[in-house]
Formats: structure tokens, C-alpha cells, sequence
């Protein structure tokens, strides 16, 4: 029986950053993953961090290659739509996630991650993230109305018990810079069109048309996937961080080409008021995994 990190399903936490490394030493990798996998205990307590770790799929694939799902690669190419739209690829080696109710604790954690692991990996990127009005992105409507209950999230987020990768999970992460300004020169009515639901109750829209951003991503058709998007940003500059993980990657694969245009020509529009900023997959894996890389 395996084990999955408890940062994944840690709900309720207001403050995040997300820390994107990448080796200095290719001949490092294992070295990398036992200084992450390192992190102290308890990973859960009251006013501490949460943590999820994950690593370029190919990656893990060389350090622990009996524990590695198969068929699963990293973003390494742009995802290029219709329209000219673009959705980069900007993949690292390893990915920290971690999440607080306070920033403060969230910070010091941060930093004595980028402490422990210099020499073997460069911080890449770092994103920090924070909770809107409860549970809204920063269109103003409620993000990830579609999502699973905590009772079925484990059955559509990780990889079942018997396979390589048991309890890990695929974790799609992406950074969408919103275009505010534009989005708030439409009125309400075009909003929800967009969109495909209602801005206050987050209602489907019966007839909701076939380029809204609920039809696009349409999880009867692409599966379940857990999300944990949150925004980020400044008042100036901001947009969503999304966070998704799933059992199996295709699922992801299939919504981003759905949401480029690649699957029947159509492109969610709201990919016209958000710009895909980054684009990378990690592997997610158990916790008996890391603790054996220690």
C-alpha cells in the first residue's frame, strides 16, 4: 500500500509558492531528489507547510526507473493552436509546492529550500499565490466548480495500487496572466458566455456556447482532474496559477488541445483575455518513494 503526498489533497490554505528547479549537474539527479525528499517532518501541522514535491517526469524516470509510470513525458515542446495561439513549454527538473495558512511560514520554508538545495539545483522560477475571495480566481468566478469531492479526488489524481508509481500522481502546472482590463470591459452576460456558467451561483449554462471555457474542458469527455488553482500576481500583473493533477496525463494533454483548437478547430475564448505564460508536467510520487530516496 502506498502512501500520497498530503500536501495534494491540503485544502483551505491561503498561501502558496511554487519554487521550479533545475539541475546544475545532470549526474546529480538522485542527489536532488534525496535533498527534496529530506524535508523535515511533520509535512502537516497546525500554522506549518504543506508540501508537494515532483520532478520532470524523464527524470524520475532515471532515478527510480522501477517506480516510474510509463508513457509519461515532460512539457517539452510549445502546444501551437489555431489563431496563432501559443502555449509554451518551459519545463524544468523538480518542483517544491508549498502551501500555509500564513505567507510568513510559508516563506522561511521556501528559503531554506532554495538553502538546502544550492549547489545541486537553480531556482528557475517561483511564483507566489494567495486565496480570492474564498474560492474565485480573478475573473471574479468560482474556480474549480468541476472538482471531485476529497471522497473520489484520490481515484481521478493517482496512479492505483499495483502499477509503477503507485500513489503518485501527474501534476500539470501552468501560469495564465490575465488580460483584466479587456475582461472587465464585457458586461456581465458576456462574461458568463465565455465562461459557460453564471458569475454568481457558478450555474452551467444550459446552452452554453461550444467555445466557453466550461465546453472546452468539459471533464465528461477528458476525465476527471483534480485542481488547485490559485491566483498570483499584483495588482498590476496577475492571473491564475493552475494546478492539476491526474492519473493519467492524457486527460491534461487532451484538455489543453481542446482549449488550443487542436481537437475540432474551436479555441476557448477565454483564452483570449489569459496568456499562457509556462507550461511544465511533474511527477508526483508516493511518499514511501521519497522517503527510500533519503
Amino acid at each position: 500500500m502506498h502512501t500520497a503526498q498530503a500536501g495534494i489533497f491540503a485544502l483551505g490554505t491561503s498561501s502558496h509558492v511554487y519554487l521550479e528547479f533545475d539541475l546544475v549537474d545532470e549526474k546529480q539527479c538522485r542527489d536532488l531528489a534525496a535533498a527534496a525528499a529530506a524535508i523535515r517532518e511533520p509535512r502537516t501541522t497546525t500554522g506549518g507547510v504543506n508540501f508537494v514535491i515532483g520532478f520532470r517526469p524523464e527524470l524520475w524516470q532515471k532515478i527510480v526507473p522501477e517506480q516510474a509510470p510509463t508513457g509519461i513525458e515532460g512539457f517539452n515542446k510549445d502546444i501551437e493552436g489555431v489563431e496563432g495561439f501559443v502555449m509554451p513549454a518551459t519545463q524544468y527538473d523538480a518542483l517544491v509546492w508549498m502551501s500555509g495558512s500564513a505567507y510568513d511560514v510559508v516563506f522561511d520554508m521556501a528559503r531554506t529550500m532554495i538553502r538546502d538545495l544550492a549547489g545541486k539545483a537553480t531556482l528557475k522560477e517561483e511564483t507566489s499565490s494567495w486565496a480570492y475571495r474564498h474560492d474565485r480566481d480573478l475573473t471574479g468566478f468560482v474556480d474549480g466548480s468541476e472538482n471531485p469531492t476529497l471522497l473520489d479526488a484520490p481515484a481521478d489524481a493517482l496512479l492505483p495500487d499495483g502499477v509503477p508509481g503507485a500513489a503518485g500522481s501527474v501534476l500539470l502546472l501552468q501560469k495564465w496572466k490575465h488580460r483584466t482590463a479587456e475582461w472587465e470591459t464585457l458586461p456581465v452576460a458576456k462574461q458568463e458566455l465565455v465562461m459557460g456558467r453564471t458569475k454568481t451561483e457558478s450555474i452551467e449554462l444550459e446552452n452554453k456556447p461550444a467555445d466557453s471555457h466550461v465546453a472546452r474542458t468539459d471533464q465528461d469527455k477528458f476525465g476527471n482532474i483534480f485542481r488547485r488553482n490559485m491566483p498570483y500576481g499584483n495588482v498590476d500583473n496577475h492571473g491564475t496559477v493552475f494546478v492539476g493533477f491526474s492519473s493519467e496525463q492524457q486527460r491534461l494533454t487532451k484538455m489543453l488541445e481542446s482549449m488550443a483548437g487542436l481537437v475540432d478547430g474551436t479555441r476557448d475564448a477565454l483564452t483570449r483575455y489569459t496568456q499562457p505564460l509556462t507550461g511544465a508536467y511533474y511527477f508526483v510520487p508516493s511518499v514511501e518513494s521519497l522517503r527510500e530516496l533519503r
